[in-house]
């Protein structure tokens, strides 16, 4: 029966004056350690991407991020198309190296007014994306939740083999 030897086999045999590794593949073992480090600089090289240095004056307009709980529509919308953050607000001051507090409205007064940077988005400006607050309850982890307020429209649309009914509503933090 032959030898069965695995490729983490390292060990160094003076018979052959190489490791098992060595004389099968002809190349030397990349031991797990250093795979630890190669993995490590891939991971930073992908965060490095997505980081923003990001740093806002005192009296610029923010933007909030918000969340909805899990499993209900923001806004009436569901998925990539909901609104994600709430505003503007002006920035007071600079806490540190990645926080800031935000002059918040009392509608918000159970969210902490000093909030991390990546809680933020900076306002450009354009008042057609203000979402407004009123009557929307957010909880210190700044979520909310929708609550239907009446049905609008019902319809029943036929597929090839089944039919699919399907519902308007007005929610309670939807003006139109």
């Amino acid at each position: 029966m032959p030898l069965i030897e695995f490729p983490y086999n390292n060990s160094y045999h003076s018979s052959i004056g190489m490791t098992l590794f060595e004389a099968l593949y002809g190349r030397r073992c990349k031991s797990p350690i250093s795979w630890f480090e190669v993995a490590q600089s891939r991971q930073k090289s992908y965060a490095d991407i997505r980081c923003r240095d990001i740093e806002f004056q005192v009296d610029d307009c923010v933007f909030l991020k918000v969340s909805p709980m899990k499993g209900v529509m923001r806004f009436g919308r569901k998925g990539k198309l909901s609104p994600r953050y709430i505003g503007p607000y002006k920035v007071i001051r600079r806490v540190g190296q990645v926080a800031y507090e935000v002059d918040l409205p009392r509608e918000l007064v159970v969210v902490h007014p000093i909030l991390h940077v990546s809680m933020l988005r900076k306002c450009l400006g354009d008042p057609t994306q203000v979402i407004p607050i009123e009557g929307m309850e957010l909880s210190e982890h700044l979520s909310y939740e929708e609550v239907p307020v009446e049905i609008l429209d019902r319809q029943v649309r036929k597929l090839r083999t089944k039919d699919v009914a399907s519902v308007k509503v007005l929610w309670r933090s939807q003006n139109i």
